[in-house]
């Protein structure tokens, strides 16, 4: 391969599989994909650039600069500094991720990190910095996560998504010219703010190794669109995250160092799905280092030997970017690689169209089975960090979910959904806290939103699909899915938290069919079957379920066995007919739930 003086430069691990040059039908398949992925918005045009000059991501990041510098000054006053050395100690505003790759697309999240000198503390950054944010009226759903892995907080900014991380350097000043690069840099932080720099320093990395730059931005906006549309993007739900779909791209660049983008992407899938996992992906040999830093090793750690996918970040000291992938979230990636890889090969030996590469997924028709994780609080600031909380900890779910009997899969969906709730009696409320919205209670309850009576619930709803194997052929023995010990231990998880405060936050882990899904989760098609079904059984003289569904709870609705579909909260009772197969989800034949049975006596669901 050759760089831009047309020197000859070696990258990856391994020789090149192939240094032919594009084709003239791979460049029209390129082009091709540029003009799809136009259609699909993720390139700005010059007008809508004109129409949002005061949200330009380069004013915010100016503002948000400026403020660093003034964080550190007001907490070297506080600590008793002259004001002069105050003045001087400075702060610096770095990017990473897609913003830092040239892959950034309008209202997607932009990584920043906040760099300070030796005085300040992390718990300034959660005080002082997050009071700052607060106050500023640019500022909307603001959330402080100082418990993650990697501490953070997220806002909106002049309508722009941030994530602010930290760190904080052995120097008693950040000057505007420092450059992360240097190694010595690391010495004497703690794993944090290693994690926190090294964002920023994989970034520049990364675009050291690629080959060409343009064609490695192309491939990675085409996989990022199919990694949202597939919903296996999310780092945090135990998928791959930005940076990990970034050093894949990469390493299939460097792989075919001349090819074009509609070439990398048709090798991209096909190589990922057959990868000898766990055999790591890197893109550089590991570097050992000078300094007294953890570095990836499954040979000397344990914990780093059990990553399922590893990937394996570019800049000392290497870490694992994929250590949240489950066996479960694991298993879909492989199988959505192999259909993908089809339907490339499809595209470009048949011309099919690029844009059926970005289907939306069939998460919520896939299943028979989900668990319902519903975090609910009584404001609106107090649950953008609950629910925070949560949802980090939904993967912890599906790894207790895994280790059940007769479960081939726990499929988390990569995000919540979130609304606002009115009510007027405690029944309402409880409801509610279940996934239980009654659609005439609720109508009352906003016609009437100036009353006293009316109260609001902030709720947050995530799903996971649960995957049951196909009974043997001519069994009929009865199989058991005890779910309640992972709910419970996860409830526990979540309840340990220093913040939790039952007063005003629930969390309610339940059982849920198919066919009790709300409507504001399922696709459109889904919806139109749904009611030609519903006609069909009315036209038949059958009673519609969905009518009596709608009607108020009762007491007694609410204590039997399954309301609306949903199991109560120790357990529930299924019955299984046919299920999906593992690594092919889309093609499985789920079980049908005939009744929902449970009490805390009796945490076990037998299935037949």
């Amino acid at each position: 391969m050759s760089n831009q003086n047309g020197a000859q430069r070696r990258l990856g691990v391994t020789m090149p599989i192939s240094e032919t040059f594009p084709t003239k039908e791979d460049l029209e398949s390129s082009d091709r994909l540029l003009q799809t992925l136009k259609d699909q918005g993720l390139f700005e045009s010059e007008e809508e650039s004109k129409r949002r000059q005061g949200y330009d991501p380069e004013i915010v990041l100016g503002k948000l600069d400026k403020m660093v510098k003034e964080f550190v000054y007001v907490v070297y006053v506080r600590k008793g500094y002259a004001e002069q050395i105050a003045k001087e100690a400075g702060g610096k505003i770095f990017t990473f991720g897609s913003y830092r790759l040239g892959v950034h697309g309008s209202g997607t999240d932009i990584d920043t990190l906040c760099v300070v000198p030796r005085y300040v503390e992390r718990e300034d950054f959660f005080q002082v910095m997050y009071d700052m944010l607060r106050r500023r009226p640019e500022v909307t759903e603001l959330t402080a996560v100082p418990d993650a892995f990697t501490p953070v907080i997220t806002m909106s900014f002049s309508d722009i998504p941030i994530d602010l991380t930290f760190a904080r350097l052995g120097l008693s000043t950040i000057p505007d010219t420092l450059d992360l690069s240097d190694d010595t840099l690391l010495r004497n932080l703690d794993d944090r703010c290693i994690r926190s720099v090294n964002g920023s320093r994989v970034t520049d990395e990364i675009l050291r190794l690629v080959p060409n730059i343009p064609t490695f931005r192309l491939t990675l906006r085409c996989v990022k669109l199919w990694a949202q549309r597939r919903a296996v993007y999310s780092n945090m739900m135990g998928f791959l995250g930005g940076v990990a779909w970034a050093m894949l791209v990469a390493r299939v660049c460097q792989l075919y160092p001349n090819a074009c983008a509609a070439t990398i992407i048709s090798r991209f899938f096909s190589i990922l799905h057959q990868w000898p996992w766990p055999q790591p992906v890197l893109l550089k040999p590991i570097e050992e280092g000078a300094l007294q830093v953890r570095v990836w090793n499954p040979k000397l750690y344990q914990a780093d030997k059990a990553h399922k996918m590893p990937i394996i970040t570019p800049a000392y000291p290497s870490m694992c970017a994929t250590h949240n992938v489950t066996d479960s979230t694991k298993a879909v990636m492989l199988s959505e690689f192999k259909d993908a890889a089809e339907l490339v090969n499809r595209i470009m030996s048949q011309r099919v169209p690029w844009s059926t590469l970005f289907a939306k997924d069939d998460f919520f028709t896939r299943y028979r089975h989900y668990l319902q994780v519903i975090a609910s609080s009584d404001s609106e600031e107090r649950h953008l960090t609950w629910s925070g909380l949560v949802e980090s900890r939904i993967r912890h779910l599906v790894a207790k979910l895994e280790r059940i009997d007769n479960l081939v899969l726990a499929h988390p969906y990569i995000k919540g959904f979130s609304k606002v709730i009115k009510y007027k009696t405690t029944a309402e409320k409880e409801d509610a806290a279940h996934g239980i919205i009654n659609a005439q209670a609720q109508e009352a309850a906003e016609s009437a939103v100036d009353s006293a009576d009316v109260q609001s619930m902030w709720i947050s709803v995530y799903y996971i699909g649960l995957c049951i194997p196909v009974r043997e052929e001519g069994s009929k023995a009865h199989r058991k899915l005890d779910l309640y010990r992972p709910k419970e231990e996860f409830t526990e998880i979540v309840k340990s938290w220093d913040k939790y405060d039952e007063q005003t936050m629930g969390i309610v882990v339940q059982h849920i069919r198919s066919s009790a899904l709300p409507a504001e989760v399922l696709p459109a098609e889904a919806l139109e079957d749904a009611e030609q079904k519903k006609n069909k059984r009315s036209k038949s003289g059958k009673k519609n379920a969905a009518a009596l569904d709608a009607r108020p709870p009762t007491k007694k609705r609410r204590g039997s066995a399954a309301q609306n579909g949903v199991a109560s909260d120790a357990a529930s009772v299924t019955s299984v007919t046919s299920a999906d197969t593992p690594g092919t989800p889309s093609a499985i034949a789920s079980p049908m739930v005939k009744s929902d049975v449970s009490t805390a006596s009796t945490p076990v669901l037998p299935q037949a």
